[in-house]
Parts: C-alpha cells; sequence; structure tokens
C-alpha cells in the first residue's frame, strides 16, 4: 500500500504471483502450496499385502460393503479428518473359504509375494476368487474323484455314476434274522422301484431275476447275480436260496429273491439235521409253512410289484397259500403310528401291491391263443375275491406277441406272461429244420409257434420297470427311508399274532 492508501501495481498483481513462483523451488509431489506452516512430507501409501503402490494412475474400485455387525463395522481414520486422502482398500470376496473365526482369508493364489509391477497389475485390476471344490465321496469313489475327475473350469467334482453292485446280498438270512448289509448301497432318493419274487422250489425264480436285473440270457449262469441251482442241487434234490437276497441296479430298482415256499428241500432238511425249533412252532412242516407266509406277506407290504413264478398251469394250493397270505399281511402304518402306537390305518386305506402271474419255461400249446384264453379265466376265477392288483398293469397283446389278437380278444386279462424254455445254442441247433435233403431249409430256425426267449425276457422286463410306484405308506420314503420301514415290517411280522393264531391252528 502506499502512502496514499491506493495499491502499488505490481505488489500483489500476476507479476508477483509469477515471481513467487519462480523463487519457489519444485518439491516432491503431492506437497500442500498453501504456506510453509502446512506442507507435510508425502509418505507414500502401503497396501494390505505389505507392497507399495506403483507409480502411475490406479484405478479405484468400489468397495463392496456387506451387512456386519456394528462391533466388526471399520471406523474412519484420522487421516481422512485432516484431509488425507484415505487408501483403497481391498475388495470383499463372495465366494471364498473362510476359517474358522469367520473372517476372509486369502486363498493360495493371492497369497502375499514379492513387489513387482506383475503383482501390482493383478491387485489393481482384481483377479477371480478360486471356487471351492467339493468332491462326491462314496465306496470306492474317494480315489476317482481326486484322479482327474475334477473340472478345472467350474472347480467342482464330476458327479459319478452310483456303484454296481456285482452280486447279490443278504437282507434276511437263513435263520430268518435281518441283515444290515444292504444299507451302504442306498440313497436318499425317492425314485425307486421294488419287485419281489415268490414261486414254488425249481421253477426259475433266481434264474428270472437275474435276467430281469443285469444279466442277458447268453451269459455264464455261474456269473448271475441270483445264484440258481447248480446241477449238483438239482439232482438230490435241494434249493440254492435261503432268506431273502438284496440286489440293487444302477437305475434304483430293488430286486428281492425269495427261498422257494413250501419248500421239501428245507423241510428234509429241518427233519434230517434235527435243528432246533422256535418254541412256538411243533411240527417241522409248521415251521416251513409259517416261513413261506412270513416271507410272502413281507412282499407284500414293501414291494410295488410281486412276481409269482411257476412253471406248469396251474397249482391251486399256491393261490390258496397268496390268498392266506394276503389275509395275514401288516396293515399299512399310518403317517401318526409312532405317535398313537396304532398299528392300523387311520383312513382305511389299505396298500396293496401289483402281482405278475409269470408262467416259466412255458411250451409251445400254451402260446396257443385259444389256451392263452382260458389261462387267463382260470386266474380271474381263482383271483376273484383278492385285493392284489392283479390285473390291468400288464399285457401280453401290447407287447406284439400275438399281432393278429385285438384287445378285446382276451375279455378277462389279468397279468400273465409267458416265457419259454432257455434254450442253449447246441439245443437251438437240435431244432432246426430239414435233415439235410434241401441245404437251403437246413440252416432255417425250425419252428418254435412264440419269439425267442430273449426277446420275451426284454418285452417282459419293459412291462415290469414300466409299471407305477405307489407309494407303499402314507408318507414318501427314499431308499434308505424303506430299509427301516421294511426292517420294522419284517419285525411286526416275526412277532404278528395273527401269525401265531395260525400257526397253533394248524397244529
Amino acid at each position: 500500500m502506499s502512502e496514499s492508501g491506493h495499491s502499488q501495481p505490481g505488489m500483489y498483481g500476476p507479476g508477483r504471483r509469477r515471481r513467487r513462483r519462480q523463487n519457489r523451488e519444485p518439491g516432491p509431489p503431492g506437497q500442500n502450496l498453501s504456506g510453509p506452516g502446512r506442507e507435510r512430507e508425502y509418505v507414500p501409501r502401503e497396501r494390505r499385502d505389505g507392497s507399495e503402490e506403483p507409480p502411475g494412475p490406479v484405478l479405484q474400485k468400489t468397495p463392496i460393503i456387506l451387512a456386519k455387525p456394528p462391533a466388526e463395522r471399520t471406523k474412519p481414520s484420522q487421516s481422512a479428518a485432516t484431509g488425507v486422502t484415505p487408501s483403497l482398500e481391498k475388495p470383499i470376496m463372495l465366494i471364498k473359504p473362510r476359517e474358522d473365526g469367520g473372517k476372509p482369508t486369502m486363498s493360495a493364489d493371492l497369497a502375499p509375494t514379492a513387489p513387482g509391477p506383475g503383482i501390482a497389475k493383478l491387485e489393481r485390476e482384481g483377479q477371480r476368487p478360486t471356487q471351492p471344490v467339493y468332491q462326491i465321496q462314496n465306496r470306492g469313489m474317494a480315489s476317482a474323484a481326486s484322479s482327474g475327475t475334477v473340472d478345472p473350469v467350474i472347480g467342482q467334482a464330476k458327479l459319478l455314476p452310483p456303484e454296481k453292485m456285482k452280486h447279490s446280498i443278504k437282507l434276511v438270512d437263513d435263520q430268518m434274522n435281518w441283515c444290515d448289509s444292504a444299507m451302504e448301497y442306498l440313497r436318499d432318493q425317492t425314485d425307486m422301484l421294488v419287485v419281489g419274487a415268490i414261486g414254488l422250489q425249481g421253477t426259475g425264480k433266481s434264474t428270472v431275476m437275474s435276467l430281469l436285473s443285469a444279466n442277458l440270457p447268453e451269459d455264464d449262469q455261474r456269473a448271475y447275480v441270483f445264484r440258481a441251482q447248480s446241477q449238483e442241487i438239482k439232482e438230490r434234490g435241494g434249493n440254492q436260496s435261503s432268506g431273502i437276497d438284496f440286489y440293487i441296479t444302477q437305475e434304483r430298482v430293488i430286486f428281492l429273491d425269495t427261498q422257494p415256499v413250501l419248500s421239501p428241500s428245507i423241510l428234509d432238511h429241518l427233519i434230517n439235521n434235527d435243528r432246533k425249533l422256535p418254541p412256538e412252532y411243533n411240527l417241522p412242516h409248521t415251521y416251513v409253512e409259517m416261513q413261506s407266509l412270513q416271507i410272502a406277506a413281507f412282499l407284500f407290504t414293501v414291494c410295488h410289484v410281486v412276481i409269482v413264478v411257476q412253471d406248469w398251469f396251474t397249482d391251486v394250493n399256491l393261490y390258496r397259500f397268496l390268498q392266506t397270505a394276503e389275509m395275514l399281511k401288516p396293515s399299512t402304518p399310518s403317517a401318526s403310528h409312532d405317535n398313537t402306537g396304532s398299528s392300523g390305518s387311520d383312513d382305511g386305506s389299505e396298500y396293496y401291491p401289483h402281482i405278475v402271474f409269470l408262467q416259466n419255461k412255458a411250451k409251445r400249446e400254451e402260446f396257443c391263443p385259444q389256451n392263452l384264453k382260458k389261462m387267463h379265466f382260470v386266474v380271474d376265477k381263482l383271483m376273484a375275491h383278492s385285493h392284489l392288483k392283479y390285473k390291468g398293469t400288464l399285457s401280453m397283446l401290447d407287447c406284439n406277441i400275438f399281432p393278429g389278437l385285438g384287445r378285446d380278444y382276451l375279455e378277462t386279462e389279468v397279468n400273465l406272461f409267458l416265457l419259454p424254455v432257455l434254450e442253449t445254442e447246441a439245443e437251438d441247433g437240435l431244432t432246426r429244420a430239414g435233415s439235410g435233403v434241401v441245404p437251403l431249409f437246413s440252416l432255417l430256425p425250425g419252428y418254435r409257434g412264440h419269439p425267442s426267449f430273449s426277446s420275451m425276457v426284454a418285452k417282459l422286463r419293459s412291462q415290469v420297470l414300466a409299471m407305477s410306484r405307489c407309494q407303499l405308506s402314507h408318507t414318501i420314503l427314499t431308499e434308505k427311508n424303506w430299509f427301516h420301514y421294511a426292517a420294522r415290517i419284517w419285525d411286526g411280522v416275526k412277532k404278528s399274532s395273527a401269525l401265531s393264531e395260525y400257526s397253533r391252528l394248524l397244529s
């Protein structure tokens, strides 16, 4: 200011400002230019991993703030109050493994390393987190899941197919005791079908169940999943199966093969070996009959489909046996069974399975349409008063076995299916037509009157597996629930008061 009070030109004008900029020495970047009293030394910002921020423009990312408890929320630093730019925080990874304390940890790919331009660039641009790998562990699957079945793109183990059983195992042993070895093959899923088979001795139950489950007719019978009678057992009139055998396919179909009902070989074994009978049974034949009724009543309760195998048409005593087992069948447990302790059904609805009459080792004349019609008529009359689902779910007319017959040909069609005799290649060569007079006709197969055994088995399998899968109880059962349910039913059948009363009547 001059003495007159007017400002002097050049003292505070643009020229003075230029002079001050020229006189000031250049300081380090980030210095406060407002005056010497407010200058601060520049301190490079440190990152969380210990490396310094590299020079150059940094691509800032907005942190993802998640809802945390108030105690874990970060408080504003004092440096922000003084005007210093806060350091960038690392974005929070959503799908990231956590420690026991619940705090996010760093994966192996993001572990702190020596500082360098490559690591700093990786931190600036961010990195896709590595997803945790969940391996499906099961019997025999751990090695497969850890040796090449992990997809590196999605970071998850591929779902392996269910383990395939190589042979059947015991569900009920020859002493009529329940076995728990089948539990390890079952899963917690409800899409399953349970198929059981009963029949007299030597009718071919084990062979039929093996062909329906896992084997082909041309396979060696010694490799069947259900062991069939050997030639030695056939010659001495013995039985191969004892108790109840269990097999489950990869398609989640459970097959139950049983010992022969009313078996004379089991009765002979009881008598000749002086086996001690349970105290409630006085005579061996009574014990054998009660064993057969227990098995049949058990299958009527826990199976969707029960196949009655017979090798000739027909034994009236077998139908009487089926009706007796139906009467002794346990009542379907209600939904409130565990709470009320009642063994009956609250709403009065009872469960009954589909029953299929399989005529095994059928002859050529039994495939005649007239004889087939008579067989359907006889079975319908014998089962007229039964609650079992013996009609309407299986038909030979739908298999194109009799192409000239319509659906209205059989007025009383029941679930009856015919299987011809299983012929080996040697036996099939003996039935070839011609004696060698005309070489062309000698190469043709002989007239059989029915399709081949392999095609008939395939048609039977397709129809059995396509049957409806009704609920076995008033609640939906998984495979493991079915196992526990079946164990409870078996225990109830053995202690059934109705069976005890019936055995006293027989004695």
